[in-house]
C-alpha cells in the first residue's frame, strides 16, 4: 500500500482538507481512531496499522515517536480499557459468573478519559518539540509525503485500494470480536489477519498497476524491516517459556496474592491492579492471565468483601496497560519495530503518560469501591 501511494494520497488529501495548521485536531482524531481500533479489534491484531501513523506524523512535520505514541498508545489504551474486550473482560466475567460485558458504563468512561489524556499528552509533547531546536523534531524519518500538500488528490485506483483496506479492517474487527466471544467457532488471530492483509496487498498491487516481480520485491522489502523485531519477540517469548516450565510463575502469583490479603479494602483494588501489572511481565497474554489468576482472585474478592466486578476492573487496568511498557509484550515490540522507535526511546517518552494514566485508573478504582460498582 505504501508503494502504491494510495495511503499517502489519502492522508495528504485528508490533511489538506482539515488544514495542516490544525495539527492538534489531527492528533486527537488519530489517537481516538487508533483507540477505537484497540477497543473493537484487539492489540496485536492492529500491528499492520502502525505505519499509517508514521505517515501522518511525518506529514505534520514530526518524527516517528509522535506517530508511535498515537498508534501504539491509542491501540494499547483502547485495548486495555475496552468495555467489550473479549480476551480480558469476557474471559474474566465468564470465570466470575457475571453477565458478559456487564459494568460497561464505567469502563467506557474510563477508556474515553484515558484516551483524552493520551491525546492531550501527545499535543503537549509536540508543542515542546515546536518550541525546541529544529534538530529535536526528528523529522528525518523518510515516511512523510513526497509532494506538496496542495497537489494531493485521490484517483480511482486510490479509492479502490482505500476501500479494500477499510473493508478488510471491518472484516478483522467483526471476526476478532466473534472469535473472542466464541461465536465464530474457530480461531482468529495473527495468521488469519495476515491473510486478510495479503488479500488487501494484492488488490493494491492490481489497482496501482504493479507487476508481479515488483509486488514480490516490495513484499520482501517490507518484511525485512520487521525482522529485528521478530527476533526480539522470540527472545521475549523464551522468557515466558522458561518461567512456565520452571514452575516459577505459579509461585510468583500465589505470593503476590497472599500479600494483597493484608491490604485495606479501600486500597485493595489499586493493589490488585499493581499485582496484575507485575504478573503481566511474566504472562503477557490477557486471556492467559485471566485464566491463570481469576480462579484465585474471584474467591479473594468474595472473602474480602470486594465486588467481583471491581476485581475484574482492577485486573483489566493492571494487565492491559502494562502491555505498553513490559519488554515481554511481543505486540508492543512488533509495533515499535514497524514504527522505527527503539524500546529505550519509547520508555523515555511514554513513561510519564503511564504514570498519569495509572493514577487516573487507581482513583477510579477507589471511587468505584465507594459507589458499590
Amino acid at each position: 500500500m505504501t508503494k502504491s501511494r494510495a495511503m499517502e494520497n489519502s492522508i495528504g488529501t485528508m490533511v489538506k482538507h482539515v488544514g495542516i495548521e490544525r495539527r492538534g485536531l489531527i492528533i486527537w482524531l488519530g489517537t481516538f481512531l487508533y483507540g477505537l481500533f484497540g477497543m473493537a479489534v484487539g492489540f496485536e491484531n492492529n500491528i499492520a496499522l502502525v505505519p499509517v501513523a508514521m505517515i501522518i506524523s511525518a506529514t505534520l512535520g514530526y518524527g516517528n515517536v509522535v506517530g508511535v505514541c498515537m498508534a501504539v498508545g491509542g491501540i494499547g489504551v483502547g485495548f486495555a480499557l475496552s468495555p467489550i474486550n473479549p480476551y480480558t473482560v469476557g474471559v474474566s466475567q465468564t470465570i466470575a459468573e457475571l453477565p458478559l460485558f456487564s459494568g460497561a458504563w464505567l469502563r467506557t468512561l474510563l477508556c474515553l478519559a484515558a484516551l483524552s489524556l493520551l491525546a492531550l499528552y501527545i499535543t503537549l509533547y509536540v508543542t515542546r518539540l515546536d518550541d525546541a531546536k529544529p534538530e529535536a523534531n526528528e523529522t528525518d524519518t523518510g515516511a512523510g509525503l513526497d509532494g506538496n500538500l496542495s497537489e494531493y488528490t485521490m484517483g480511482k485506483g486510490d479509492k479502490t485500494i482505500i476501500g479494500a483496506f477499510a473493508l478488510g479492517i471491518v472484516v478483522i474487527a467483526v471476526c476478532s470480536y466473534l472469535a473472542g466471544t466464541g461465536t465464530l467457532g474457530r480461531p482468529w488471530y495473527i495468521n488469519e489477519i495476515a491473510a486478510v492483509f495479503l488479500v488487501i496487498s494484492v488488490v493494491a498491487a492490481v489497482a496501482s498497476g504493479m507487476g508481479a516481480n515488483e509486488y514480490v520485491a516490495n513484499m520482501v522489502e517490507g518484511a525485512s524491516k520487521v525482522t529485528g523485531g521478530a527476533l526480539v519477540i522470540g527472545l521475549a517469548a523464551s522468557i515466558k517459556i522458561m518461567l512456565e516450565d520452571g514452575g516459577i510463575i505459579d509461585t510468583i502469583i500465589h505470593g503476590l496474592n497472599a500479600t494483597a490479603q493484608n491490604v485495606s479494602l479501600v486500597l485493595l483494588a489499586p493493589m490488585m491492579s499493581i499485582i496484575q501489572g507485575i504478573i503481566n511481565f511474566f504472562v503477557p497474554s490477557g486471556s492467559g492471565q485471566a485464566l491463570v489468576t481469576m480462579p484465585i482472585l474471584v474467591p479473594l474478592a468474595d472473602l474480602t468483601g470486594m465486588s467481583r466486578q471491581l476485581m475484574i476492573l482492577a485486573f483489566q487496568t493492571g494487565d492491559g496497560l502494562t502491555n505498553l511498557i513490559v519488554p515481554t509484550s511481543g505486540g508492543t515490540l512488533a509495533m515499535l519495530a514497524l514504527g522505527g522507535v527503539s524500546y529505550p526511546k519509547w520508555i523515555k517518552v511514554f513513561m510519564p503518560f503511564m504514570i498519569i494514566v495509572y493514577v487516573l485508573c487507581w482513583a477510579v478504582l477507589i471511587l468505584a469501591h465507594y459507589i458499590g460498582y
